[in-house]
Order: structure tokens, then C-alpha cells, then sequence
């Protein structure tokens, strides 16, 4: 018997006209998302990757998102497609109904998760000095004048993703830091100027021989550059704490991608962006421990060491990102 999601599957392709009416389907659940459904959906010959919004994530805390988001994830991979569409996967169409998409599955003997590579250690600073350029060249081109912002205009959407999750919730777990924490929150909720992504992380990242492909961009949103920076810095970070072989290789890999994405900063200061992400950054560290969705591959005395680190780096956040990887040294160095 068909499954419920092969069902979804078929119903969406058919309403997109992708499944011709003699065709074979199967569809194959593919793990790593907890926002989606997500499918590599065979259509005879033909591959696709195939993906539909959840209403509540699969957390342990109750967490809710609008299931719309599908739509300004969408919206993100077309924009993205038209600024640099060697980063950029093939779309086949989107349904509002169903709020499911359909895409390009990427695949291919030089194809490859960025995760599963830092994981394994065996991430490259390439790899990170590709993700800064490409991430300043979408967001510069989100400042100019005429941009279509118009799908974008989902900051509500971005706080019940992003700014409570990671940040209001994990304030309620160190009292201490809620002042700093909901000063930070609100400023980012009110924010508009560029587009971001909302989970630039390893995890949703694939690369094809040296391009990488930004995937999962359902937090998509106009806001502060400062938070797709650091929410991928963090992972580098936490990554280097998990993984002690790669300790000092990670830890560059925050200024590698600091250094190929300031020189496109036309928007703004530099140095202020900077010192936004340098007070952010600690606090999306503190949100992989005790926000609603934990990194899952920290050992109890690394989350310890991660509170231990950033607590410090909230309550007197430092101007400059080469301090702030500087100290984190430090930290690693004598745990």
C-alpha cells in the first residue's frame, strides 16, 4: 500500500505536472529535517527531491511554525537562482495547497553534505571561504534598489522560528543573560534591510565539486546579516569542540569566512555587522544547549564547556570576531 507521503508525493507532482499518467512512483522519506517532510521521489528515470512543511516540529519542546514558510523557502531558491544560479538548484514548481515544492535532488559522486564531512573531519577551509562569498553576494544584492522583498516580509514567521526557540527560550533557562538576550531579540525581529536565510548551517549546505548549494531556507526573511553569519560561525564552532583532531582547522574557518564576505559589505558599516555577530554569536551558542533544538552530537561535558564559553562572551561581547575566536582558543586549549 501506497504511504501517506507517497500519497502527498504523487497528488503534488500530478497537480504540477510532473507525473504523466503512465508513470511509476516511489518516494523514499530522507532524514536530517526536523521542520519537513522531505522525499527523493522517483518518477521513472527521473529524480526529485520533494518537500512539505510541518505545522510542528519534531522536538522534544512544542514548537509550531506557519506551514506558509514552504512558500518563502521557495521564493529564496528562485532568488538565489537569480543571482547566482551556479549555487542554485533546479525548481519544478511550488503548491500553495499543499505548501510543498519540488526540486532538484542533487546527487552525484562529487556531491556531498558539508555536516557529514565536519563530523568526519574532514571539512575544508575552502568550503568555508565558498559559503562567505556566496553569502555576501546574496545578501548585497538584497540592497539594492528595486529588489523584490516582497516574499520576504515574514519577520512573524522568523520569531516563532528562529528568535524564540533559540533565543526568547533559552533566556528563560539563565536569567543572568535575558536582559542581553531579549535586547538582541528584539533587535532582530525589528530588522529589514537584507535577505537572510535563517539556517545557514553544515547541515544545509551541500557542495558540488566546489559550489555549495544553500538548501532548507524556510526561516528566509528580511533581517540582519549579523544572524545568518553567526548561526553558521556556530556551527564551525561547536564542530570544533566536538571534533579536538580539527579543533584549530574549525576555529579558522570562522575568519576564513569572515574574510571572503566583508570585503561585499555595501550596505552598512562593516565594523558595526561585525560587532553584531560577535554579540549574537555566543548567544546562538548557549541556544544549541539549552535552546529548543539542541545540537544532538555535544557530550554532557562539552555542553558544559559550550555554557562555559559563552556565558562570559554575553555578558561582555567583544567588537571584533578575531577576538572572539581568540578567546574560544583559549577556552579549548585548557579544557
Amino acid at each position: 500500500m501506497p504511504t501517506s507521503l507517497e500519497m502527498r508525493c504523487r497528488s503534488l507532482l500530478d497537480e504540477l505536472g510532473l507525473l504523466p499518467s503512465d508513470a511509476s512512483l516511489s518516494a523514499a522519506p530522507l532524514s536530517g529535517g526536523v521542520a519537513s517532510d522531505i522525499a527523493r521521489v522517483a518518477v521513472g528515470d527521473q529524480l526529485y527531491c520533494v518537500k512539505f512543511a510541518l505545522p510542528k516540529l519534531r522536538v522534544a519542546a512544542d514548537w509550531f511554525a506557519p506551514v506558509e514558510r514552504n512558500f518563502a523557502e521557495y521564493s529564496w531558491l528562485q532568488t538565489v537562482a537569480s543571482i547566482a544560479p551556479e549555487n542554485a538548484v533546479h525548481l519544478y514548481g511550488h503548491s500553495g495547497q499543499a505548501h510543498g515544492f519540488v526540486m532538484e535532488f542533487l546527487a552525484g559522486k562529487d556531491t556531498y553534505l558539508l555536516k557529514t564531512e565536519m563530523l568526519a573531519g574532514r571539512g575544508q577551509e575552502s568550503e568555508a571561504a565558498a559559503i562567505g562569498g556566496l553569502l555576501a553576494r546574496i545578501h548585497a544584492a538584497s540592497t539594492v534598489p528595486g529588489f523584490d522583498a516582497s516574499p520576504f516580509a515574514n519577520q512573524t514567521d522568523f520569531h516563532a522560528i528562529r528568535i524564540e526557540p533559540y533565543l526568547v527560550h533559552t533566556a528563560t533557562k539563565h536569567t543572568d543573560l535575558a536582559p542581553m538576550i531579549h535586547d538582541m531579540a528584539d533587535a532582530l525581529f525589528t530588522a529589514d534591510n537584507v535577505l537572510i536565510h535563517g539556517d545557514v548551517s553544515p547541515k544545509n549546505i551541500m557542495f558540488r565539486g566546489t559550489h555549495p548549494f544553500m538548501l532548507d531556507a524556510e526561516c528566509a526573511t528580511m533581517g540582519d546579516a549579523c544572524f545568518d553569519l553567526a548561526f553558521c560561525l556556530n556551527h564551525f564552532i561547536l564542530k570544533a569542540v566536538h571534533v579536538p583532531a580539527r579543533r584549530a582547522d574549525y576555529l579558522t574557518f570562522c575568519s576564513t569566512l569572515w574574510r571572503a564576505y566583508a570585503p561585499q559589505i555595501t550596505w552598512e558599516d562593516a565594523a558595526g555587522l561585525e560587532a553584531r555577530l560577535c554579540r549574537l554569536l555566543p548567544m546562538l551558542m548557549l541556544a544549541r544547549v539549552d535552546g529548543k533544538s539542541p545540537v544532538e552530537y555535544l557530550n554532557d561535558p562539552n555542553r558544559d564547556l559550550v555554557v562555559s564559553i559563552s556565558s562570559p562572551l554575553i555578558r561582555n561581547p567583544v567588537p571584533a570576531l578575531s577576538q572572539l575566536v581568540e578567546i574560544i582558543e583559549q577556552y579549548l586549549g585548557s579544557s
